[in-house]
Protein backbone atom coordinates (compact mmCIF):
# COMPACT_ATOMS: atom_id res chain seq x y z
CA UNK A 1 0.00 0.00 0.00
CA UNK A 2 1.24 3.75 -0.73
CA UNK A 3 2.07 5.10 2.58
CA UNK A 4 1.58 9.10 0.73
CA UNK A 5 -1.10 9.97 -1.00
CA UNK A 6 -2.31 12.78 -2.93
CA UNK A 7 -6.25 13.82 -3.08
CA UNK A 8 -8.82 16.64 -3.19
CA UNK A 9 -11.95 18.29 -4.04
CA UNK A 10 -13.11 20.18 -7.59
CA UNK A 11 -15.81 22.57 -6.68
CA UNK A 12 -17.40 26.33 -6.10
CA UNK A 13 -17.13 27.93 -3.24
CA UNK A 14 -15.32 25.25 -1.17
CA UNK A 15 -13.15 27.21 1.43
CA UNK A 16 -14.92 26.20 4.34
CA UNK A 17 -14.74 22.27 3.49
CA UNK A 18 -14.25 20.14 6.23
CA UNK A 19 -12.64 17.71 3.82
CA UNK A 20 -9.52 18.21 4.07
CA UNK A 21 -9.53 17.75 8.02
CA UNK A 22 -11.95 14.25 7.91
CA UNK A 23 -9.33 12.92 5.32
CA UNK A 24 -6.23 13.72 6.50
CA UNK A 25 -7.08 12.36 9.64
CA UNK A 26 -8.31 8.73 8.39
CA UNK A 27 -5.01 9.26 6.81
CA UNK A 28 -2.73 9.62 9.73
CA UNK A 29 -5.06 7.06 11.30
CA UNK A 30 -3.88 4.40 8.79
CA UNK A 31 -0.48 5.24 9.40
CA UNK A 32 -0.24 7.14 6.17
CA UNK A 33 1.05 10.78 4.91
CA UNK A 34 -2.17 12.29 2.99
CA UNK A 35 -2.77 15.72 1.92
CA UNK A 36 -6.40 16.76 0.99
CA UNK A 37 -6.01 19.56 -1.69
CA UNK A 38 -9.16 21.81 -2.67
CA UNK A 39 -9.21 23.32 -6.46
CA UNK A 40 -12.08 26.16 -6.02
CA UNK A 41 -13.29 27.42 -9.12
CA UNK A 42 -14.15 30.73 -7.72
CA UNK A 43 -10.60 31.43 -7.04
CA UNK A 44 -9.21 29.63 -9.96
CA UNK A 45 -11.55 31.23 -12.21
CA UNK A 46 -9.49 30.64 -15.41
CA UNK A 47 -9.37 27.27 -14.99
CA UNK A 48 -11.78 24.71 -16.42
CA UNK A 49 -12.88 21.17 -14.47
CA UNK A 50 -10.75 19.50 -17.49
CA UNK A 51 -7.70 21.44 -16.45
CA UNK A 52 -7.96 20.63 -12.95
CA UNK A 53 -8.89 16.96 -13.46
CA UNK A 54 -6.23 16.81 -15.74
CA UNK A 55 -3.72 18.26 -13.66
CA UNK A 56 -4.53 15.92 -10.37
CA UNK A 57 -3.79 13.10 -12.27
CA UNK A 58 -0.61 14.58 -13.88
CA UNK A 59 0.41 15.70 -10.21
CA UNK A 60 0.29 11.67 -9.35
CA UNK A 61 -2.77 12.27 -6.74
CA UNK A 62 -5.02 8.43 -5.63
CA UNK A 63 -8.39 10.69 -6.81
CA UNK A 64 -10.70 13.88 -6.49
CA UNK A 65 -13.88 14.25 -5.23
CA UNK A 66 -15.96 16.84 -7.26
CA UNK A 67 -18.77 19.05 -5.56
CA UNK A 68 -21.00 21.31 -7.30
CA UNK A 69 -21.39 22.43 -10.31
CA UNK A 70 -19.39 19.51 -11.49
CA UNK A 71 -21.23 16.57 -10.52
CA UNK A 72 -22.81 15.64 -13.86
CA UNK A 73 -20.69 17.29 -15.93
CA UNK A 74 -17.68 15.29 -14.79
CA UNK A 75 -19.11 12.41 -16.21
CA UNK A 76 -17.83 13.06 -19.80
CA UNK A 77 -14.45 13.31 -18.85
CA UNK A 78 -13.83 9.80 -17.71
CA UNK A 79 -12.76 6.85 -18.57
CA UNK A 80 -15.53 4.46 -16.76
CA UNK A 81 -18.39 4.45 -14.15
CA UNK A 82 -18.98 2.34 -11.29
CA UNK A 83 -22.65 0.77 -11.91
CA UNK A 84 -24.12 2.76 -8.82
CA UNK A 85 -22.60 6.14 -10.88
CA UNK A 86 -23.73 5.26 -14.15
CA UNK A 87 -27.67 4.48 -12.36
CA UNK A 88 -28.01 7.68 -10.72
CA UNK A 89 -26.06 10.00 -13.15
CA UNK A 90 -23.98 11.78 -10.98
CA UNK A 91 -20.67 11.32 -9.63
CA UNK A 92 -18.92 12.80 -7.12
CA UNK A 93 -15.61 10.76 -6.62
CA UNK A 94 -13.15 10.15 -9.03
CA UNK A 95 -10.15 7.42 -8.90
CA UNK A 96 -7.23 7.24 -10.36
CA UNK A 97 -5.44 4.06 -11.51
CA UNK A 98 -1.48 3.29 -12.01
CA UNK A 99 -2.12 3.59 -15.91
CA UNK A 100 -4.00 7.11 -15.33
CA UNK A 101 -7.46 5.88 -15.92
CA UNK A 102 -10.49 7.71 -14.09
CA UNK A 103 -13.50 5.82 -13.08
CA UNK A 104 -16.34 7.38 -11.50
CA UNK A 105 -18.38 6.94 -8.68
CA UNK A 106 -20.78 7.91 -5.80
CA UNK A 107 -20.64 8.25 -2.42
CA UNK A 108 -23.70 10.72 -2.12
CA UNK A 109 -26.11 8.35 -1.58
CA UNK A 110 -25.40 5.98 0.99
CA UNK A 111 -23.62 8.74 2.61
CA UNK A 112 -27.33 10.46 2.57
CA UNK A 113 -28.91 6.79 3.14
CA UNK A 114 -26.79 6.44 6.57
CA UNK A 115 -27.06 9.79 7.85
CA UNK A 116 -30.65 9.40 7.39
CA UNK A 117 -30.80 6.09 9.43
CA UNK A 118 -28.52 7.27 12.27
CA UNK A 119 -30.88 11.06 12.69
CA UNK A 120 -34.28 10.36 11.64
CA UNK A 121 -34.99 6.89 10.81
CA UNK A 122 -36.06 4.80 7.86
CA UNK A 123 -39.80 4.50 9.50
CA UNK A 124 -39.67 8.51 9.28
CA UNK A 125 -39.96 8.00 5.27
CA UNK A 126 -41.18 4.75 4.60
CA UNK A 127 -44.03 4.41 2.54
CA UNK A 128 -44.79 7.82 2.45
CA UNK A 129 -44.19 11.01 0.44
CA UNK A 130 -40.95 13.12 0.15
CA UNK A 131 -40.73 16.52 -1.37
CA UNK A 132 -37.31 16.69 -2.75
CA UNK A 133 -36.07 20.20 -3.58
CA UNK A 134 -32.93 19.92 -6.18
CA UNK A 135 -32.48 17.41 -9.21
CA UNK A 136 -28.93 18.19 -9.85
CA UNK A 137 -25.88 16.06 -8.80
CA UNK A 138 -26.75 15.73 -5.26
CA UNK A 139 -30.49 16.03 -5.91
CA UNK A 140 -30.23 12.76 -8.16
CA UNK A 141 -28.08 10.77 -5.45
CA UNK A 142 -30.41 11.87 -2.76
CA UNK A 143 -33.45 10.46 -4.38
CA UNK A 144 -31.89 6.90 -5.01
CA UNK A 145 -31.28 7.15 -1.39
CA UNK A 146 -34.99 8.00 -0.60
CA UNK A 147 -35.91 4.91 -2.72
CA UNK A 148 -33.41 3.16 -0.88
CA UNK A 149 -34.99 3.91 2.11
CA UNK A 150 -38.50 2.79 1.09
CA UNK A 151 -39.71 6.58 0.11
CA UNK A 152 -43.74 5.68 -1.21
CA UNK A 153 -43.60 8.07 -3.43
CA UNK A 154 -41.23 11.44 -4.51
CA UNK A 155 -42.31 14.53 -5.18
CA UNK A 156 -39.65 16.44 -7.27
CA UNK A 157 -38.92 20.53 -7.36
CA UNK A 158 -36.67 22.13 -9.30
CA UNK A 159 -36.30 25.46 -11.23
CA UNK A 160 -35.10 23.30 -14.23
CA UNK A 161 -38.82 21.69 -15.02
CA UNK A 162 -36.92 19.63 -17.83
CA UNK A 163 -34.45 18.31 -15.46
CA UNK A 164 -37.06 17.91 -12.96
CA UNK A 165 -39.32 15.88 -15.60
CA UNK A 166 -36.02 13.68 -16.82
CA UNK A 167 -35.23 12.52 -13.21
CA UNK A 168 -38.55 11.37 -12.33
CA UNK A 169 -38.85 9.35 -15.69
CA UNK A 170 -35.72 7.69 -14.60
CA UNK A 171 -37.13 6.59 -10.88
CA UNK A 172 -40.57 5.50 -12.26
CA UNK A 173 -44.33 5.17 -11.03
CA UNK A 174 -42.77 6.33 -7.53
CA UNK A 175 -41.57 9.71 -8.46
CA UNK A 176 -44.14 13.00 -9.97
CA UNK A 177 -42.82 16.80 -10.51
CA UNK A 178 -45.19 18.50 -7.88
CA UNK A 179 -43.95 21.19 -5.11
CA UNK A 180 -47.02 19.90 -3.36
CA UNK A 181 -46.20 19.53 0.50
CA UNK A 182 -49.56 19.50 2.24
CA UNK A 183 -49.40 15.61 3.64
CA UNK A 184 -45.74 15.03 3.08
CA UNK A 185 -44.03 13.43 5.98
CA UNK A 186 -40.62 15.70 4.77
CA UNK A 187 -39.02 18.07 2.49
CA UNK A 188 -35.25 17.53 1.43
CA UNK A 189 -33.02 20.35 0.14
CA UNK A 190 -30.84 19.02 -2.05
CA UNK A 191 -30.19 22.54 -4.25
CA UNK A 192 -26.73 24.98 -3.25
CA UNK A 193 -29.63 27.88 -1.86
CA UNK A 194 -28.46 28.40 1.97
CA UNK A 195 -25.03 27.16 1.19
CA UNK A 196 -22.16 29.63 1.92
CA UNK A 197 -22.10 32.05 -1.03
CA UNK A 198 -26.09 31.35 -2.75
CA UNK A 199 -28.08 32.77 0.29
CA UNK A 200 -31.62 32.62 0.66
CA UNK A 201 -34.14 30.00 0.99
CA UNK A 202 -35.06 26.95 -1.81
CA UNK A 203 -38.79 27.15 -0.46
CA UNK A 204 -40.81 29.07 1.95
CA UNK A 205 -40.31 27.68 5.47
CA UNK A 206 -43.52 28.78 6.43
CA UNK A 207 -45.36 26.23 4.09
CA UNK A 208 -43.51 23.63 6.88
CA UNK A 209 -45.66 21.72 9.50
CA UNK A 210 -44.37 20.50 13.07
CA UNK A 211 -45.38 16.72 11.95
CA UNK A 212 -42.96 16.71 9.47
CA UNK A 213 -39.17 16.65 9.01
CA UNK A 214 -36.49 18.90 6.97
CA UNK A 215 -33.22 17.71 5.62
CA UNK A 216 -30.46 19.85 4.46
CA UNK A 217 -27.53 18.81 2.76
CA UNK A 218 -25.50 21.60 2.77
CA UNK A 219 -22.79 21.72 6.13
CA UNK A 220 -21.36 24.78 5.07
CA UNK A 221 -22.81 26.33 7.41
CA UNK A 222 -23.73 23.79 9.87
CA UNK A 223 -27.69 25.21 9.68
CA UNK A 224 -29.01 26.77 6.51
CA UNK A 225 -31.65 29.47 7.59
CA UNK A 226 -34.05 27.06 5.92
CA UNK A 227 -33.72 24.42 8.58
CA UNK A 228 -33.25 26.81 11.17
CA UNK A 229 -36.45 28.72 9.99
CA UNK A 230 -38.10 24.49 10.18
CA UNK A 231 -36.71 23.60 13.64
CA UNK A 232 -38.74 26.98 15.17
CA UNK A 233 -41.62 26.01 13.41
CA UNK A 234 -41.51 22.49 15.13
CA UNK A 235 -40.12 20.03 12.44
CA UNK A 236 -37.62 17.58 12.98
CA UNK A 237 -33.82 18.55 11.53
CA UNK A 238 -31.33 16.45 9.62
CA UNK A 239 -27.83 19.02 8.56
CA UNK A 240 -25.56 18.07 6.21
CA UNK A 241 -22.90 16.76 8.43
CA UNK A 242 -23.75 13.43 8.57
CA UNK A 243 -24.06 12.69 5.27
CA UNK A 244 -20.34 14.23 4.89
CA UNK A 245 -18.92 11.96 7.26
CA UNK A 246 -20.18 9.48 5.36
CA UNK A 247 -19.45 10.07 2.31
CA UNK A 248 -16.21 11.28 2.55
CA UNK A 249 -15.52 7.28 5.02
CA UNK A 250 -16.61 5.95 1.52
CA UNK A 251 -14.56 8.11 -0.70
CA UNK A 252 -11.49 7.17 1.70
CA UNK A 253 -12.38 3.62 1.13
CA UNK A 254 -12.05 4.20 -2.67
CA UNK A 255 -8.75 6.36 -2.59
CA UNK A 256 -7.09 3.50 -0.53
CA UNK A 257 -8.73 0.11 0.04
CA UNK A 258 -9.20 0.93 3.65
CA UNK A 259 -12.30 1.37 5.64
CA UNK A 260 -11.81 4.49 8.83
CA UNK A 261 -13.29 4.42 12.07
CA UNK A 262 -16.87 6.39 11.11
CA UNK A 263 -16.95 7.09 14.62
CA UNK A 264 -13.55 9.06 14.81
CA UNK A 265 -14.43 11.26 11.50
CA UNK A 266 -17.60 12.14 13.33
CA UNK A 267 -15.60 13.64 16.24
CA UNK A 268 -12.85 14.80 13.66
CA UNK A 269 -16.00 16.69 11.66
CA UNK A 270 -17.24 18.28 14.80
CA UNK A 271 -13.91 19.74 16.35
CA UNK A 272 -12.54 20.55 13.33
CA UNK A 273 -16.56 22.22 12.33
CA UNK A 274 -15.92 24.38 15.92
CA UNK A 275 -12.27 25.41 14.92
CA UNK A 276 -14.06 26.62 10.92
CA UNK A 277 -17.27 28.24 12.75
CA UNK A 278 -15.32 29.87 15.66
Amino acid sequence: MNKRMLVGLIGRNIGGSLSPALHEDAFAAAGMVGHYHLMDVSVLRDRTLKELLDAARAAGFAGVNVTHPFKEAVIALLDSLSPEAAEIGAVNTVVFDKEGRTTGHNTDRSGFRAAFQEELGEASVRGRSVLLLGAGGAGRAVAFALMDLGAGQIRMHDQDAARAHGLCKELGARSIVSKETADVAGIVNATPVGMKGYPGVPIDPGIVQSDQFVADVIYTPLETEFLAAARARGARGMGGAGMCVHQAAEAFRLFTGLEPDRQRLHRTFESAARRRDG
